[in-house]
């Protein structure tokens, strides 16, 4: 997961998730803004029509009201009526001719208004005048409406639904008599159809209800089957019917003291905004899309030049500072890329330099190793010639001399030659110099030589193991009593994927002790003499060479290994191909 991240953390990709993010934010912000407005304004738009609709519902029901109040008021006004109904108020009988007469007289007046069933006109005595029966009015409706027409005094009072034909209303009002100071005569008793004071939109088709109340809070008309206490007894605008929330809309009349009520599902309300939430949507995901493009190509512009940039630095890792060729880009990466181009120069121009002085200081410091190993060489060699020539006759003295022009050719060769040889050819100067320090030794001197045949043509410095050899015979056989023995070998490990070879050069000498071990170690990696008191230059000059022409060799990679009157063994580790661990 983390390697997947750190891939991922680019430039590009960080300004392109930038741009897509404030993106985001933008759309979002103004889509939630846009959607809130404009559903505000549908919502409020809705109301306000729906607001109207009650407004006009009310309007006409109380059009429709004026009307029967007007019919009413023409059949408490009419000449006929007043004159029969101050008859019956004076105590005169009204012959059945008469209230005949006038029957007919108020069927046209009723003719010419709408909703009206029926007229019935009451003395004052309660008894029907019209029609021609002869019913009392306590018998049609309650004493109470009676005392609800007399304290109104004239004007209409609506009593609701017939108890005796639930397809009519009634409603009641009081005849003043106008020629007998507007006593009571008697009472008007209106029968309206049902019909009459339905709404326009009742049948509407989209769970839209409508309830008319009367002053007492009883429907009049309603299109709501349900139960209508939470809707008049609620004070929000919203309200929760069959699962489903609706509007509520109320108007109230000043004229009728009726209310209307509309009740309109919220859905209805908002069944636009849908829409614009899917226009808004589209046009975001279109936007994403567009925006998302161009931030592509806007950030791939923007970094294409630091990718090609960064490409070219990352060369260096490689050993390779190569220039960055010039791409058309903002000002600021070209100053970059001519700043890079520009140190490129000056850097390998510097490279240049100090890779010709370190060549120089490394030959002259293999020199001057080298320089150190051949007096050495001779000075041992010498000196086991002058323990020899008191014991050895004229023949063996030529042959030895023989040997030792052997060895000088060997290690003269090094300044004219290949400083690469074989290891076999190592070993056979190694056996050669072992010949010669046999005549100082004499038979104490001992050793034995072990290479695999796999391992002969392995090239190596030339003079690596000599100066071992010669050390461990020194300061092995040199200082004890007795038999010496060398031990020369050469196995191979294994690395990584890699095969090496361990060289090991082991004495039964005296031993170093700890202090002087330690010495030598930290000498080994100052660059100073590897002994105390100046002996035992071999050591050192063999780690310095194998650091000049082997990379990454450090010295935990010779390795030395001593315990005090039981030898010391001293081994190296060197790849078998040399590859890139060779300085050239």
């Amino acid at each position: 997961m983390f390697n997947l991240i750190k891939k991922w953390n680019t430039l590009r990709n960080q300004i392109l998730f930038i741009f897509i993010i404030v993106m985001i934010i933008v759309l979002l912000i103004v889509s939630l803004l846009t959607l809130r407005q404009v559903s505000f304004l549908l919502k409020n738009n809705a109301e306000k029509q729906i607001q109207q609709v009650a407004i006009e519902a009310n309007g006409r029901i109380e059009s429709l009201y004026e009307q029967v109040n007007m019919a009413s008021k023409l059949v408490i006004t009419d000449e006929e009526v007043q004159k029969i109904l101050t008859n019956v108020y004076d105590g005169n009988k009204v012959t059945f001719s008469t209230r005949q007469n006038l029957m007919g007289h108020i069927n046209r007046i009723m003719g010419n208004t709408d909703g009206i069933f029926s007229f019935q006109i009451y003395s004052e005595n309660q008894q029907r005048v019209l029609p021609l029966d002869e019913d009392y009015l306590k018998n049609r409706i309650d004493r109470k409406w009676i005392d609800e027409a007399n304290r109104a005094k004239g004007r209409m009072v609506w009593i609701g639904d017939d108890p005796h034909d639930k397809n009519n209303f009634l409603a009641i009002r009081g005849v003043s008599l106008m020629e007998r100071q507007f006593k009571n005569g008697g009472y008007l008793l209106i029968s309206i159809n049902r019909d009459h004071f339905n709404f326009a939109n009742e049948n509407y088709d989209n769970d839209q209800y409508s309830i008319l109340l009367d002053q007492d809070q009883k429907p009049i008309i309603q299109n709501y089957n349900g139960d209508i206490t939470s809707i008049i007894e609620s004070y929000n605008r919203s309200i929760k019917l069959n699962k489903r929330d609706y509007m509520v809309t109320k108007q109230s009349s000043k004229i009728t003291g009726w209310t209307v009520f509309i009740l309109t599902p919220v859905s209805e309300l908002t069944k636009g905004i849908s829409g614009i939430r899917t226009g808004i949507l589209l046009s975001g995901v279109v936007g994403a899309f567009i925006f998302t493009i161009c931030s592509i190509f806007l950030s791939t512009i923007i970094t294409r030049p630091i990718v090609r940039l960064t490409k070219t630095m990352q060369l260096a890792k490689e050993g390779s500072l190569t220039l960055n060729p010039s791409v058309p880009s903002v000002n600021e990466i070209n100053e970059l890329n001519s700043t890079y181009n520009h140190l490129v120069k000056e850097t390998n121009h510097l490279i240049q330099m100090v890779y010709q002085k370190e060549i120089l200081r490394s030959q002259s410091e293999l020199k001057a190793l080298q320089s150190q190993i051949n007096p050495h060489f001779l000075f041992n060699t010498l000196d086991a010639l002058h323990w020899s020539l008191e014991e050895k006759n004229e023949e063996e003295l030529s042959e030895l001399v023989i040997a030792m022009s052997d060895l000088f050719r060997y290690t003269i060769s090094m300044e004219t030659e290949n400083d690469w040889v074989y290891l076999k050819d190592e070993f056979k100067h190694i056996s050669d110099y072992m010949e010669i320090m046999k005549m100082r030794f004499g038979e104490r001197l001992q050793w034995h030589i072990s290479i695999p045949q796999e391992y002969e043509f392995i090239k190596i410095p030339k003079l690596t193991i000599q100066p071992l050899v010669e050390n461990a015979i020194l300061h092995g056989a040199g200082n004890i009593v007795g038999n010496c023995l060398i031990r020369v070998a050469v196995e191979p490990i294994q690395r990584g994927y890699h095969k090496w070879i361990r060289i090991s050069v082991q004495d039964n000498g005296s031993g170093i002790d700890r202090e002087k071990l330690k010495w030598i170690i930290q000498s080994m990696k100052t660059g100073g003499t590897s002994s105390m008191n100046g002996k035992g230059m071999a050591i050192s000059n063999v780690y310095k060479r194998l650091k000049l022409y082997y990379k990454g060799i450090s010295h935990t990679d010779l390795l030395i290994e001593s315990e005090l009157n039981k030898g010391t063994r001293i081994s190296f580790e060197l790849p078998i191909d040399g590859g890139d661990y060779i300085v050239y």
